[in-house]
């Protein structure tokens, strides 16, 4: 995939303009993406009914429709918290990706776990890479580098943020207990079976597909019973290879991501949106 080019979700759209007179430089895109987007949970501020429900827009320029038909300024001009739209994790990187890719700079999303916001315990979470002309570069960009965490939060190494992938041969091994990865210590949202779907976001993700981690397809279940988990394995490992420089790895887990139908999303998902108030369905988000 070219990296470089935006996806269906990450296409800003109508408002591709706005993003003309952003900065050029990394920690100021990443600020304007901060301005724009409040975490619907760890923003300080509780959202109900449709506020909450702008949680759902997946598509970049749905974020934008939203934030202009409220503030109707520039993006880089200050929102108040209560006035950005609420988001979560994947948005703020989308938003950050999609910025990049309007510049020509290649950057994805990456699915998995983050050890850094509680102690001794993995938050299911997704950051940000660009290519800045010899490497990768991970950045989470919800994160205000003036924090004081212990490690670049725009150069992150390896170890605060694992990818699903490693996380489930990491399970699958016996080495990483599965029950310290989910949503949140205090929620029965985790599990062997959480790591499996994420598995599955993962490999969409870097397809193109940057769904919402409340969208479900495929083989994706709440249960290991009766899962192919010989066939996630063999994903993970492709993933990891392909992290590791296998661009045949890279190349074989995307074939597979277009041809498997337990993989591949169409176009419909069983949505467990946590602004539905516990009603799931199936939807159509061919967008």
């Amino acid at each position: 995939m070219d990296y470089a080019i935006q996806s269906r979700f990450s296409d800003p759209g109508v408002h591709a303009g706005l993003f003309d007179a952003l900065p050029d430089d990394i920690p100021g895109i990443a600020a304007v993406v901060r301005n724009l987007v409040i975490h619907y949970r760890g923003g300080g501020i509780e959202f109900t009914g449709e506020r909450l429900a702008e949680i759902d827009n997946r598509w970049v320029s749905a974020i934008l429709d939203v934030d202009q038909k409220r503030n109707g300024t520039p993006l880089a001009a200050p929102r108040e918290p209560v006035d950005k739209v609420v988001g979560c994790c994947r948005d703020f990187t989308l938003l950050f990706v999609s910025v990049l890719r309007h510049k020509g700079i290649p950057a994805r999303s990456r699915v998995g776990f983050a050890d850094y916001f509680a102690q001794g315990f993995n938050h299911d979470h997704v950051v940000a890479e660009y290519w800045n002309g010899e490497r990768w570069v991970m950045i989470d960009a919800q994160l205000d580098p003036t924090e004081g965490r212990p490690f670049d939060v725009q150069d992150m190494p390896s170890g605060p943020f694992r990818s699903a992938a490693e996380v489930w041969l990491g399970v699958r091994a016996g080495d990483l207990d599965p029950d310290l990865f989910g949503v949140d210590p205090g929620m029965p949202i985790g599990g062997a079976w959480f790591v499996r779907n994420y598995v599955h976001y993962q490999l969409a993700h870097l397809n193109g597909d940057e769904l919402l981690l409340w969208d479900n397809w495929g083989s994706m279940s709440d249960t290991l019973d009766g899962a192919d988990l010989e066939g996630t394995d063999r994903i993970a490992r492709l993933m990891v290879a392909a992290d590791n420089g296998d661009e045949a790895a890279a190349k074989e887990a995307g074939e597979l991501y277009r041809t498997d139908p337990a993989l591949t999303f169409t176009g419909r998902a069983f949505v467990t949106s946590p602004a539905s108030g516990g009603v799931f369905s199936w939807q159509d988000l061919s967008r």
